[in-house]
């Protein structure tokens, strides 16, 4: 007689293969039994109420509503008044490297930092010298330019 090609493993693969296929058929009926499909339009309708928020009751038709004329309503950014403000800024040389050729100078309304190159220099200046300066953008930010002692 001959031996059955049957392992115990292959018969327990075979058994977990078979209490899958009867999972996944639960599950597909579960889902058949409890799903809504077809259920109506009236379920899937959502409302936006006065505020703009999501609800699922339909908005009170006894309400005043608000009436806004198109002409008010601004979609963008409103535009920025032009401010005329004064270029030249007066501070305090903080730093000044003359082998180096830059510096920093301080500013005295705000005591915000700027870097000053020998190039933008038109007087002679060191530390602690209180100057007159413009503002420009550089590579890495503002830099002082037309710097004079004063």
């Amino acid at each position: 007689m001959a031996k059955s090609q049957q392992t115990f493993s292959k018969i327990e693969k075979e058994k977990k293969k078979i209490k899958k296929r009867e999972d996944k058929q639960k599950k597909k009926e579960e889902r058949r039994a409890n799903s809504k499909k077809g259920s109506g339009f009236d379920n899937m309708i959502a409302y936006v109420d006065e505020n703009g928020h999501l609800s699922e009751t339909p908005p009170d038709p006894t309400k005043k509503k608000k009436v806004i004329k198109a002409e008010n309503i601004e979609i963008g950014i409103p535009k920025r008044e032009h401010i005329e403000e004064d270029p030249i800024k007066k501070g305090k040389i903080a730093f000044f490297n003359n082998d180096k050729g830059y510096g920093f100078i301080n500013e005295e309304d705000t005591g915000e930092k700027y870097f000053v190159h020998i190039n933008g220099l038109i007087d002679e200046v060191r530390e602690g010298d209180k100057v007159t300066f413009e503002l420009e953008m550089g590579m890495k930010g503002l830099n002082a330019v037309r710097v004079k002692k004063v």
